[in-house]
């Protein structure tokens, strides 16, 4: 009965093709957040979770430019972050605001609420969009060696470079008083090279940040491949 099962899980195993299994990716979740903003922790909060946690989710927080103006200046806000939001606004009709989430390019949510959130994390596993297999590998000390396998389709590559974990003491502002703990924060975004269907590799500086993210964007603003550097790095 055992030789039967295994003949079994063999034949099943035959019917996936390699680069099926190979093209399997986490689900990419872009925080939009600013330490000025006192509805952002619960958010920020989920997020350390999340980074923590699941390794089935690429999750990003992304500080936004828009609330330094307002008493405190966030020391992580990106402009890039800023305008990759305005671009979420404009597609999903609802502007820019925080905490907002972002799953996988395809819907934008109220960061704090777990639920929803949890939902399209769910749903994107389901229904996912993986056009090619995505790596990302130190090469040397200072590069890394992007690799974008065969598919259908085209993409922008973007490489990420985020940090680990910040503690941040607020001086002033929404959150003055309140000492803030957060992880994988973006700290550079930049678009490295297109992909349109055939297999490429890519060599690129490492980016500003501890560790470094490579996510496969489609021409309508959804993720088609990802992929952290610690998945694949020697």
């Amino acid at each position: 009965m055992l030789s039967r099962l295994i003949t079994s899980l063999g034949l099943i195993a035959g019917l996936y093709p390699a680069g099926a299994i190979a093209a399997e990716r986490p689900v990419v979740v872009e925080l939009y957040t600013s330490q000025g903003c006192s509805s952002c922790p619960p958010a920020n909060a989920y997020l350390n979770e999340l980074s923590r946690d699941r390794r089935d989710v690429l999750a990003l927080a992304f500080h936004v430019t828009y609330w330094d103006r307002l008493g405190w200046k966030d020391p992580y806000s990106l402009q890039a972050a800023t305008q990759r939001q305005d671009q979420y606004g404009h597609r999903f009709g609802d502007g820019s605001y925080t905490p907002e989430i972002v799953v996988d390019g395809a819907a934008g949510l109220v960061g704090s609420h777990r639920r929803d959130v949890g939902s399209a994390i769910e749903k994107a596993k389901r229904e996912s969009r993986t056009a090619a297999a995505v790596s990302v590998r130190k090469n040397g000390g200072e590069r890394v060696s992007i690799q974008v396998g065969s598919g259908s389709g085209s993409g922008k590559i973007l490489l990420i470079g985020f940090d680990h974990d910040h503690t941040t003491a607020i001086g002033r502002g929404e959150n003055g008083g309140r000492t803030l703990e957060e992880a994988n924060i973006v700290r550079s975004i930049r678009s490295v090279g297109e992909w349109s269907g055939a297999a490429l590799q890519i060599n690129e500086r490492f980016p500003e940040g501890q560790d470094a993210a490579v996510v496969l964007e489609a021409p309508d603003g959804q993720i088609i491949g990802a992929s952290r550097l610690t998945d694949g790095s020697t």
